[in-house]
């Protein structure tokens, strides 16, 4: 009798633990081996030559993130120049991947960039894990990375606007594009992101920042010591101000529900386009917690001059993530 309960209780719990699913591996990533570059070639063109010499590199990837059984593509974009952004095209870059449950770095193979700039790189169907892309150019060996998220369904996430949400103010992103300054961040800010991923939450940020800014936006979170990844910026539009913010993010939203299968216990933001786009997304007020002016808005939940109370009353207690 002893022995059927016994049994019992192992099935249950490994049952439960298999529909736990697997915790974020923000390790893995974060400190990949050493990677030896490709062969440096000449430029196809020479006027890329000229390119490379005159400005400094300004490559950027989107984050990707996907249903564990789904196969992923990488999109890269390459130019020059902070403010030109002269585009790098029909150019030869090589493509390498390394993650969870590896001891070194794949090669996924060379691409040419289109008229964009830009290439596209299918990595496969993976297992569930965190994975960094990183992606050289031939001509003169400079680099950019982005990173892969393969997830069981339900995981648990939370997700951050970052400009007015994890910064005092939206001109924050645009002071440090020009070179004002480092952007401020709320206080306790950094300690509620870090919080939810040391209890074993998804990390998302879903900002409006055009694309082309997505390094300023990496190298931010890099600085205040939180995690980088998953970065996902606004494709549309290459003005200082992508159209259709609100549309974007509730897509978005209604593609981690309902594609990737995120169950997202709590979104952040502080604009009133943050409002109705999570709202439209699928995910209830009583989860939304808006900080700023709007704070509280249409029903949310308000988050008053800071993260500090919020962080105590409201993060602290959170209970880890539903993963192992």
């Amino acid at each position: 009798m002893l022995k059927t309960i016994a049994c019992c209780l192992l099935a249950a719990g490994l049952t439960l633990q298999a529909q736990a699913g697997v915790c974020p591996d923000y390790q893995t990533p974060a400190s990949p081996p050493s990677l030896s570059n490709p062969v440096k070639k000449q430029f196809r063109h020479f006027g890329n030559t000229l390119l490379s010499g005159l400005y400094k590199p300004w490559h950027m990837v989107h984050d990707m993130i996907v249903k564990s059984g789904s196969g992923a593509v990488m999109m890269a974009k390459f130019d020059y120049d902070a403010l030109l952004h002269k585009d790098l095209e029909d150019e030869r870059i090589h493509a390498y991947l390394y993650g969870t449950g590896m001891n070194k770095w794949e090669y996924l193979g060379s691409f040419l960039t289109n008229s964009d700039g830009k290439i596209y790189v299918p990595t496969g169907q993976r297992k569930p894990g965190e994975y960094v892309v990183r992606f050289v150019v031939e001509g003169d060996l400079s680099s950019t990375q982005g990173y892969l998220s393969v997830v069981d369904a339900g995981r648990d996430a939370v997700l951050f606007d970052i400009d007015g949400t994890l910064t005092i103010n939206d001109f924050e992103a645009y002071a440090d594009y020009i070179g004002v300054k480092t952007a401020t961040a709320f206080n306790y800010a950094v300690e509620t992101v870090n919080a939810y991923k040391q209890k074993g939450y998804q990390i998302i940020y879903l900002t409006a920042r055009p694309y082309w800014v997505t390094k300023d936006g990496r190298e931010w979170l890099q600085i205040k010591g939180i995690n980088q990844w998953h970065y996902h910026s606004n494709p549309y539009g290459d003005g200082p101000i992508p159209p259709n913010t609100q549309q974007f993010k509730t897509d978005y939203v209604r593609y981690l529900k309902e594609t990737v299968g995120l169950n997202i216990i709590r979104a952040y933001g502080n604009a009133t386009t943050d409002i109705a786009a999570y709202a439209d997304g699928g995910l209830p007020k009583a989860n939304t917690y808006i900080i700023g002016p709007n704070a509280g808005k249409s029903g949310t939940q308000a988050i008053q001059g800071d993260y500090t109370q919020h962080f105590v009353s409201v993060v602290k207690p959170t209970p880890r993530a539903n993963c192992r």
